[in-house]
């Protein structure tokens, strides 16, 4: 690993330090999308999520004034085929050797990665830009990666007419989540619905509900009436998972997660799902709604965003660097 230049200085992430790294993704943020992307709250309960060991797979390093300026996070679970990386100077440190010291570090936690994927499994590591940004881009390709997907924020204005009601398929009934009783197969629905995501991989079980319940019990705005189950009789047809607020703006509702469950694709649920929420974040004052999504799709997401009335408002790309070649066991089609 490249050594820093002198004065600087790179240590673990500590709980302490939120504050101050919030300022500095946001500050990065609003240079390329014109809002915050983090929230104390929301990364305070990122960086505690089960299986993130801040000790081990979180760096800060810092100016010689003790300010941020570089971070890296190193994540990845079962079945450990996809490392996800997240790398980040500031602009004005640029150039002096931070970027390749930093990166130095994240490819050496991600490749503790090929020691616990399956023998003959492929395992890459993924990072993500904002578009723009060229520097990053150019250090990504220079390191090796290349441009594999594309993604999305679209967004909805609220302000003006209230949105058209939900039309629901014949037998389903809309209910809100109960973090008691609907945990699990809230859970093993979601991963249901989105075993078609493109480069989606079946971990444990256990550790799903593990991250969902430290979500549910760690973040100060989970609002479990926000949470809305489509079901049909006693299963779970379709889910609608949504926050108070997008980071950053106050008064624009965020959908976190959306999907149908094959055997009720095709009947209108999502679109029926997706405008419930819409109603009832009007009926509670938002300005707007906003989510992320796949810019391709597999299941046709964007084509039911887009029908709704929401628009492209954000665009970011993922870049990917094999480490191990092998059997690839992510989504990569859609099921059926």
């Amino acid at each position: 690993m490249n050594a820093l230049p002198q004065g600087y200085s790179m240590q673990p992430i500590a709980l302490e330090d939120v504050p101050r790294l919030v300022r500095f993704v946001n500050a990065y943020a609003r240079r390329f999308t014109g809002r915050d992307a983090m929230t104390e709250d929301r990364l305070r309960t990122q960086l505690t999520t089960p299986g993130l060991d801040l000790a081990t797979s979180a760096q800060l390093i810092r100016d010689p004034s003790d300010e941020p300026i570089a971070a890296g996070i190193v994540f990845h679970r079962d079945p450990h085929v996809t490392v996800h990386a997240w790398g980040l100077v500031d602009e004005t440190h640029l150039g002096v050797g931070i970027g390749r010291c930093l990166h130095g570090w994240i490819l050496e936690r991600a490749r503790t990665a090929v020691e616990m994927a399956p023998d003959d499994a492929r395992v890459v590591v993924q990072q993500n830009t904002f578009d723009g940004n060229a520097a990053a881009e150019a250090f990504l390709e220079a390191a090796g990666y290349t441009q594999t997907r594309h993604y999305w924020r679209m967004s909805i204005d609220l302000d003006t007419d209230d949105p058209p009601s939900p039309v629901w398929p014949a037998g389903i009934v809309v209910c809100t989540f109960d973090p008691e009783s609907d945990l699990e197969a809230g859970v093993r629905a979601t991963r249901d619905a989105f075993r078609d995501h493109y480069g989606f991989v079946a971990g444990s079980i256990e550790g799903d509900i593990d991250r969902t319940r430290h979500w549910i019990e760690g973040a100060p705005d989970f609002d479990p009436t926000l949470w809305f189950l489509a079901r049909d009789g006693d299963e779970i047809a379709g889910l609608c998972l949504c926050a108070p607020s997008a980071a950053g703006e106050s008064r624009v509702g965020y959908v976190q997660t959306l999907g149908v469950r094959p055997p009720w694709r095709r009947r209108g649920l999502g679109r029926a799902l997706l405008l419930h929420a819409f109603g009832e974040f009007r009926r509670r004052g938002a300005d707007g709604v906003a989510l992320h999504v796949d810019s391709e799709s597999l299941t046709g997401a964007t084509r039911l965003y887009e029908s709704v009335g929401m628009r492209i408002d954000e665009l970011s790309h993922t870049y990917e660097l094999e480490l191990r070649p092998g059997v690839d066991l992510t989504a990569k089609a859609p099921a059926g």
